[in-house]
């Protein structure tokens, strides 16, 4: 297990304020040189030069425009999810992996923002690969393999020296691409043609899915500005406006483009074409200056981001402790140079793949995966109305939803194999991480998805009946250390069906109530420690019997209270009246008392018997026989063999007996044995300990607390002295047990 404390975590992974609209950074960046100049730049980025004339050709207009459509949309849900998550808090280095990991936890965080790290780490080599195809089309002497690599090379090495060149030359790359969009859209035809906005061309060689997934991460530029949120002067209203004004201005450009290309070539040529635009263009430089700068500001953005996830990654513990040093950034401005070198690493072996359509499509996957994961975040925050989540950017959680199951249903469309591959990727990552049990200093909206789901669920919880019956149990076990094994036989029993809570009176003569809440950590840490989830509850009486009275009186909420009570057995003779007071008093209570009276020297034993004095399904003996078989669904039991015992006077009783349970045993559907022993003349004490002296549990049920019953008690606790360890049970009047056996 690995603690992160607050004071030690580094800036950026440490809890945030939230935003507010008094916070304004003075000196911080405005909407169009923060937001929207990085997020349009890396929207009109290598697939609008080089594969947007494949896409027409191949799907044609009218399958152009609705990809573009399709794919806007989904960037949209998704940017309105990102506003709302982005104006409720600042955030840090990692982009959406911090979001998601604040918002859903570490687990979920980690199981997207593993890939996500991989698919920035891509990014890099789809648009250095992107820059080397428009140089080779343009002087084609060059070795497009051999280009791409040194690019990346020299983009990686940026990084590492001057990353706010990049920074500042985004004006220069957004002015060089206005440039060459106004050429082309002023050039001329390649040839005439003809559109027709329904028909698909006859070239075409792709499926429909397969273009749509080679052009998506054409629009995934959204959080270019987010990552911006703590240089922005007023980020509250700049990441809202810019990166929607970004969507909506990549998808103006995005629709009037493949008009243009229908218009002035065929589909043979648009897609034998990759850099048709700058044959079309008035001025061809114009084209290339554009696909130069708009590839390599995009590589360099993200070879400046990957690196950024790979380290909040492990800042956060994320990543297995012998990679904890890809946490470590340079003294001055904490940059993850270790990370770059590893990003470089990546995005080299994948530049060898070479070939844009394998390495957009991966990549598409990956952040349809991101944004589902975004939309998720936002829409739980928003169903949840959780006071802390006060976004100045509201959307409505169905908007959320929607964006999230749009992205599912086209990963699906894509390709259902890689899909499912991704969703086992993402799930074996956060299993693992959740084995991890990673903790954090930040909460998150798991604990108000179950505080809903709770709320709603003991408000339609009704009485309990037999069909439903469950084992909740309270155990009064004092120091847990003294009495474990009372506590292990509650979890036996539950087996994860119930809820135990672990209760202790504290003297209010000698402890502060102030120590309650110390107290209950400290059981609960030694409990969990040993594998049992359990609730604790502490309070403070004047002595254990009063502060039992209250737990069992006032424990619980709604109908989702204990319906059984385990006890510790009591020797003390000066205890013996006020203890037998209690069990009388949660007998009229209508809860189970269960008296665990454990034998020092045996203790469970070899888990491989239990012995049940029974007396048919009645009152106590269907709860014994219930709690026997719960019991025995644990894994330490799960090879014991429940032995049903029965004490009749005579030998002309025993046999029609012996028929009558063994066919009850055989209609309950429970594997047990049974042995119907006759008594001849000897007491039930004396067959008792000579039948059951090798049992490693026993079962006994008890009379019910009526006149004289500390004396009764007395006398049962003498008369069973020696015995392996034993279980006297009272069941709850006014409930059947053996119903809970029998109805089907």
């Amino acid at each position: 297990m690995k603690l992160f404390k607050s004071s030690n975590l580094p800036e950026e992974t440490q809890a945030t304020p939230k935003t507010s609209p008094e916070r304004i950074n003075e000196k911080g960046l405005g909407t169009f040189g923060g937001v929207y100049t990085p997020s349009i730049l890396t929207i009109l980025g290598v697939i609008m030069y080089l594969r947007f004339g494949w896409v027409v050709g191949n799907v044609g207009l009218l399958g152009t425009l609705l990809i573009v459509t399709l794919s806007t949309v989904i960037t949209l849900l998704t940017s309105l999810s990102v506003s709302a998550i982005a104006t409720d808090r600042i955030v840090r280095g990692g982009g959406a992996y911090y979001m998601i990991s604040r918002s859903l936890g570490l687990e979920t965080g980690g199981a997207v923002g593993i890939p996500l790290y991989f698919a920035q780490a891509l990014s890099v080599a789809l648009y250095t690969i992107g820059f080397a195809e428009s140089i080779v089309d343009t002087f084609g002497s060059f070795n497009k393999l051999y280009v791409a690599l040194i690019t990346t090379i020299a983009v990686a090495v940026l990084a590492f020296t001057s990353a706010e060149i990049a920074i500042k030359a985004q004006y220069f790359i957004m002015g060089a691409i206005a440039l060459s969009l106004i050429s082309f859209a002023f050039g001329h035809p390649l040839e005439i043609t003809s559109i027709d906005i329904l028909a698909t061309p006859e070239q075409s060689t792709e499926p429909f899915w397969t273009v749509f997934a080679v052009f998506f991460p054409a629009v995934t530029g959204i959080m270019a500005g987010v990552s911006m949120s703590g240089d922005l002067q007023e980020p509250n209203r700049s990441i809202p406006i810019g990166t929607l004004a970004a969507v909506g201005t990549g998808y103006v450009i995005y629709m009037i483009l493949p008009i243009i290309l229908a218009m002035r070539a065929d589909p043979t040529t648009l897609i034998e074409k990759p850099l048709i635009m700058k044959e079309m263009a008035v001025w061809e430089p114009a084209i290339l200056f554009g696909v130069w700068g708009a590839t390599l500001s995009s590589a360099i953005g993200s070879i400046l981001g990957a690196p950024r996830v790979l380290q909040a990654l492990a800042r956060d513990g994320v990543l297995p402790r012998w990679l904890s040093f890809l946490g470590n950034g340079s003294k001055l401005k904490d940059e993850p140079r270790i990370g770059t070198a590893v990003t470089l690493g990546v995005a080299t072996a994948t530049v060898c793949i070479g070939d844009l359509n394998i390495i957009a499509p991966v990549l598409t996957m990956f952040f349809l995966t991101t944004y589902m994961v975004l939309n998720v975040s936002a829409g739980i925050e928003g169903f949840l109305q959780s006071p802390s989540f006060r976004p100045t950017f509201k959307v409505h959680w169905s908007l959320s939803m929607l964006g999230a199951l749009g992205c599912l249903a086209v990963m699906f469309l894509i390709n259902a194999i890689a899909t499912v591959i991704a969703a086992v990727i993402v799930l074996t990552i956060f299993i693992w991480l959740q084995r991890r049990e990673l903790e954090t200093t930040w909460g998150d909206a798991r604990r108000g998805i179950w505080m809903a789901l709770v709320r709603e669920g003991i408000l339609l919880l009704g009485e309990e009946d037999t069909k439903n019956w469950r084992p909740h149990i309270l155990v009064l076990s004092g120091v847990p250390k003294k009495r474990w094994l009372l506590i292990r036989f509650a979890d036996h029993l539950t087996h994860n069906r119930g809820i135990i809570t672990v209760c202790s009176v504290l003297p209010s003569s000698s402890r502060d109530v102030s120590q309650q809440s110390d107290t209950e950590e400290t059981i609960r840490e030694y409990v969990e420690k040993r594998g049992v989830q359990v609730l604790v509850r502490v309070v403070t009486a004047t002595d254990f019997f009063d502060g039992a009275k209250l737990l069992v009186e006032t424990y619980g909420i709604g109908p989702l209270t204990p319906n059984t009570v385990v006890l510790g057995d009591s020797q003390e003779a000066s205890r013996r009246d006020r203890y037998c007071q209690l069990v009388a008093h949660i007998h009229k209570a209508k809860k189970n008392v269960v008296i665990f009276r454990e034998n020092s020297d045996h203790g469970f034993g070899q888990y491989r018997r239990i012995d049940v004095w029974w007396g048919g399904l009645q009152n106590n003996g269907g709860l014994m026989l219930l709690l026997a078989y719960l019991l025995r669904t644990d894994m330490d039991w799960r090879n014991a063999q429940i032995n049903l015992k029965l004490v009749v006077p005579e030998q002309t009783a025993a046999q029609k007996t012996q028929a009558n349970v063994d066919n009850l045993i055989q209609s309950l559907r429970i594997s047990a044995s049974s042995q119907v022993l006759v008594s001849n003349g000897r007491s039930f004490y004396d067959i008792l300990h000579e039948s059951s002296r090798n049992a490693d549990l026993i079962f006994l049920g008890i009379r019910t607390p009526g006149e004289n019953f500390t004396e009764y008690y007395q006398d049962l606790q003498s008369k069973t002295l020696g015995l392996p360890t034993t279980v006297f049970v009272l069941a709850a009047p006014g409930f059947s047990y053996g119903e809970v056996l029998s109805d089907r």
